[in-house]
């Protein structure tokens, strides 16, 4: 017989997120369920990096502002009305504004901040700013 020590908080945490990441998103009055975008954030040596799954999202459509120590990436995501059956049984495809805003680090250049879209995929692009190393200056003790 294999004896398994009981972990209480892991299985919590598994409840946790299989709540929060496969609980599908809350739905409006048309049945259409609200689009909240997956973000992936990193730090490199030179930048921090966002990015931001937005498919079927024009970059007209979205807007990056940068405002009291934080970035706001907005945007909507539009409904598609070209749709010839609307007889479907389940529509996963979610639609709609969003907003994620992220506090920035003391170090990001602000002014030279730069967003490109491609294949669906917002990427900000946050630069550090460059920080001369002091020098080290010896004090004589008298």
């Amino acid at each position: 017989m294999l004896v398994t020590r009981f972990n209480p908080f892991k299985e919590l945490k598994e409840l946790e997120n299989r709540l929060f990441n496969y609980y599908p998103a809350e739905a409006d009055e048309s049945g259409i369920s609200a689009f909240r975008p997956t973000v992936s954030t990193r730090e490199g040596e030179f930048a921090y990096h966002i990015e931001v799954d937005l498919p079927g999202v024009k970059k007209e459509d979205i807007s990056i502002d940068v405002k009291e120590n934080q970035i706001v990436i907005s945007g909507e995501r539009n409904y598609k009305e070209e749709r010839t059956d609307k007889d479907y049984y389940k529509v996963e495809s979610s639609y709609g504004k969003f907003q994620r805003s992220f506090a920035l680090p003391e170090n990001v250049d602000v002014e030279n901040i730069e967003a490109s879209s491609q294949d669906g995929v917002l990427e900000v692009t946050l630069p550090k700013l460059k920080i001369e190393k002091a020098e080290v200056k010896k004090i004589q003790v008298k």
